[in-house]
Parts: structure tokens; C-alpha cells; sequence
């Protein structure tokens, strides 16, 4: 972006313009305590040695998974990224390229893209993919407003309470304003979304339901039920809502329990979890439904010598077609982080995802069984899970945290931040990086904290 220098009497004049008689007064609307009202509180000057120093320091103060052993996840979880990921993204044919418009010149992008919708589809069940999302909430909203194109009419969707909290509260942030309501379906006492709670929203008005398998307290949902208990309802859409996407490897496609849509984050396919992001959402749905699909598509087709190529395709955006005919306004498609998520599934195969997911679920396995043996700790449900558990002690989670972060081990994520009722409960993700003494210095810790030890 250009920096373009304003004069005093530059700024003057545009302050005139806009009726405004100064700088502050243009600001006004953002509240005074959040203003920035003296200068930035930074150092001198440096030379490039002080500065590579100066930030190593600062640096040092976080508290990295590299640094400490890590059971966070609640939606970004800490797998193995292989080395050759990073160093292919930084070829410069890959980090220098925009957006394809040109096809003729960007055949090698389009052609990543298309294999990335490719893996979507062969891990969903379901026919078109598209070119990918921000991340796993938006592409969540951009499959609910998607729905309710193709059902025309109606203005209710039912959303498990199960789906991660930070998508419903984006939902509802994206919906606010449209005639759309949100209801959401209870969960059972074994942490499964109730079918009851579903079938007292069901009506005429409802064009979709949506469920997260594993759901946020790392439960796996029983997808046939759901479509068992929705199947009456005439032209429901059903969504599979995907946050760890390395569950794929090992758990049946939603495609093949009559879910219509899947959608979900791709952080788990090879991309660190580099402070909450950028990561990159993905979008899968049956082929009737492409034409409502958000987005870009990539096509295969052949050139006029009958060459193998591809082509951008069904990408009804604003700057495609006119703005009120647009499926949607998101103007990305990720492509480098979807490209490292293409580049580790295409390294890993079939074979490695569903190891990778192997050791998931084996891992969590073993951790339940010892934690299920100390006394004070608490699992409120007992249906399968994946690699994620949600437990509960008689000891506030903030605390019990903070004490274990003082061993060495990031314990896990409090709930009280999602729910204010659950100021004891918390969740611990294991995946294929933890050994088995990590998992057992894991209980013993625990045991000592909620025991009274410290």
C-alpha cells in the first residue's frame, strides 16, 4: 500500500470537506479510553544487532508449545508439521501469487487449488469443494447463509450446542441483521446432541440443522441419528461442522450419513497454530447444491490444443457479477495456507492421516483411562470421543491451569470463557506429538494439583 504525505493545509482542507474541525473530532466515535493519548511507548533507536536482540527478549516471555508440553486445543490443536511444508510454501511462484484471475499464467495455483478441492471432497463424501475460506467460523457462516439461499422462504436454522461457541457467536454476528434466527439444540447427558431438543425446533420454517463432530467437548456425534431425526422435514439441509480436521482421517465421511454440506477449519492438515492464525476454512457440498456455493471453484477443462487445464469457475462474487446476485462478499481464498494444507495431506496420504488419527484417538484413549482412575476428577460425559476431553475437578480451572503452567505443561482451556457455569471444567486435547510419559506426567500433575498438593 502506498504511503501518500499530507501538509497541514492538506489535512486542513479535508477536515473542511467532511465538516469536521479537527483530527480528535474525526475519532470521537471511538471512546476516549481507548484512545492512544500520548506517544508510543517504544525504545530508542537501534542497530539490527540491538533490535535482533531486543525482540529475542521479548519473545522469550511467551510460553510456547515448543517450550512446554500442550494439551490446548478447543479448535486449534497441535499436530506435527513437516519441514518441507514451510520450505515449498516459500517458493516464489507460491508466496508472490495473487489472486488467478489470468488462468494462462497461473496454471500451476489453479492447478494446487484444484488438488486441495480434491482432498476436500475425497474426506467429506461430497462432490465440489471450494477454493477455500478464512477459517473454520466463517466458512461455518458461509454454509448456514448458503442454506438459506437455496431455501427460499424459510428463516430458522438449528445449531447443536455442541458446534464450537466462537462460531455461533459469529453466526449470530454475521445473521443479526437478516431474517434469520438461531435456535440452538440442547446436548444429552452423554454430551451428544439431543434428538429430542432437535425435534422440538423442528418446523416449516427451519431450512437447516448443524452439527459439530467432534463436537466442542470432543464427543463424537452419531451422524445417521441426526439424519434419522431431521429426514421428515421436508428440504432441511444438514451440516457437518468439522474444527479438527484430523479427525477426517479415521472417522466415516458426513457425506455418507446424508449430511449435504461440511465445512470446518483445515488448521490441523500441517499449519502451526501461529497465534490463532491466519488458518483456513474449507466448504464441501453436494453437487445439487454448487451454484449456491460461496467463493471460487476451480475447474478442469482443456485449452484450445486439448491440454489438461484449469480454470476459476462458478465464482459468483461481487467482482464477478452484479453485487445483489453475489452468493457472497468474502474476498479470499486462503491460498497459501490452503496450499500448505494441500501440500501435508498430499505428504501424508491415506495412509498418514489415518495414522495420524490413529494415534489421536489411541493417545486420548489412554489419558481418559488415567484420569478416569483419579479421584476428584471428574469426565461429565462418557460417549467416544476423538481426541478431546472435557474435564471437570472441584478446583477453579483458571488456577488449576496457571499451576500446571508453573510445571511446564499448558494444561488445557478453561470453559469458564465460553461458559460461565463451568468455572471447574476444562478441556485437554491430546494428538499424535504427545508420548506416553507426556501423558503420564499429565495425570500425575493433575492428580497432585487436585489432590491439594500445591
Amino acid at each position: 500500500m502506498r504511503f501518500i504525505p499530507n501538509s497541514s493545509e492538506d489535512i486542513r482542507e479535508m477536515l473542511k470537506t467532511i465538516g469536521k474541525s479537527s483530527i480528535n473530532e474525526l475519532f470521537e466515535s471511538i471512546p476516549a479510553e481507548l484512545r492512544l493519548d500520548a506517544p508510543l511507548d517504544l525504545p530508542p533507536p537501534m542497530s539490527e544487532i540491538e533490535l535482533r536482540r531486543w525482540f529475542r527478549g521479548v519473545a522469550d516471555r511467551n510460553l510456547s508449545g515448543d517450550k512446554a508440553v500442550s494439551f490446548l486445543g478447543a479448535g486449534v490443536y497441535h499436530h506435527y508439521q513437516p519441514a518441507c511444508v514451510d520450505q515449498l510454501l516459500l517458493r516464489g511462484e507460491f508466496l508472490t501469487a495473487y489472486t488467478p484471475y489470468q488462468p494462462e499464467i497461473s496454471q500451476g495455483t489453479l492447478q494446487t487449488i484444484f488438488e486441495y478441492q480434491t482432498h476436500q471432497s475425497l474426506l467429506t463424501g461430497l462432490e465440489v469443494a471450494n477454493a477455500s475460506l478464512y477459517d473454520g467460523s466463517t466458512a461455518f457462516v458461509e454454509a448456514v447463509l448458503m442454506t438459506s439461499r437455496v431455501r427460499r422462504n424459510t428463516s430458522k436454522v438449528i445449531v447443536s450446542r455442541g458446534v464450537h461457541p466462537e462460531y455461533v457467536e459469529t453466526l449470530r454476528t454475521y445473521v443479526q441483521n437478516l431474517d434469520i434466527e438461531v435456535v440452538m439444540a440442547d446436548l444429552d447427558d452423554e454430551g451428544r446432541t439431543s434428538l429430542e431438543s432437535i425435534a422440538a425446533h423442528l418446523d416449516e420454517a427451519v431450512f437447516a440443522v448443524a452439527v459439530q463432530s467432534p463436537n466442542f467437548f470432543g464427543v463424537v456425534e452419531d451422524y445417521d441419528a441426526v439424519r434419522q431425526a431431521t429426514e421428515q422435514q421436508e428440504g432441511l439441509i444438514r451440516i457437518a461442522v468439522i474444527a479438527e480436521a484430523s479427525s477426517l482421517g479415521i472417522l466415516s465421511p458426513p457425506g455418507a450419513h446424508g449430511f449435504q454440506i461440511a465445512c470446518g477449519e483445515g488448521q490441523a492438515w500441517g499449519i502451526a497454530p501461529q497465534f490463532g492464525g491466519p488458518f483456513v476454512g474449507f466448504l464441501v457440498a453436494a453437487d445439487e447444491l454448487k451454484r449456491h456455493m460461496p467463493g471460487r471453484l476451480v475447474g478442469e477443462t482443456v485449452d484450445v490444443d486439448g491440454r489438461r487445464a484449469w480454470v476459476l469457475t462458478l465464482a459468483s462474487r461481487e467482482q464477478h457479477i452484479r453485487r445483489g446476485k453475489a452468493t457472497s462478499n468474502i474476498c479470499t481464498n486462503q491460498a497459501l495456507i490452503a496450499l500448505a494444507a494441500n501440500i501435508y495431506l498430499s505428504l501424508m496420504g491415506k495412509d498418514g492421516l489415518r495414522e495420524v488419527a490413529m494415534q489421536c484417538l489411541g493417545k486420548a484413549a489412554y489419558l481418559r483411562r488415567r484420569l478416569e482412575r483419579i479421584e476428584g476428577v471428574e469426565m461429565p460425559y462418557s460417549s467416544p470421543i476423538y481426541n478431546e476431553i472435557f474435564v471437570r475437578t472441584s478446583k477453579n480451572a483458571d488456577s488449576l491451569m496457571e499451576a500446571m503452567e508453573k510445571r511446564g505443561i499448558l494444561g488445557g482451556v478453561p470453559l469458564a470463557r465460553y461458559f460461565d457455569e463451568e468455572k471447574n471444567g476444562f478441556l485437554v486435547a491430546v494428538t499424535e506429538l504427545h508420548t506416553r510419559a507426556d501423558l503420564d506426567r499429565y495425570a500425575d500433575e493433575l492428580e497432585a494439583l487436585v489432590g491439594g498438593a500445591e
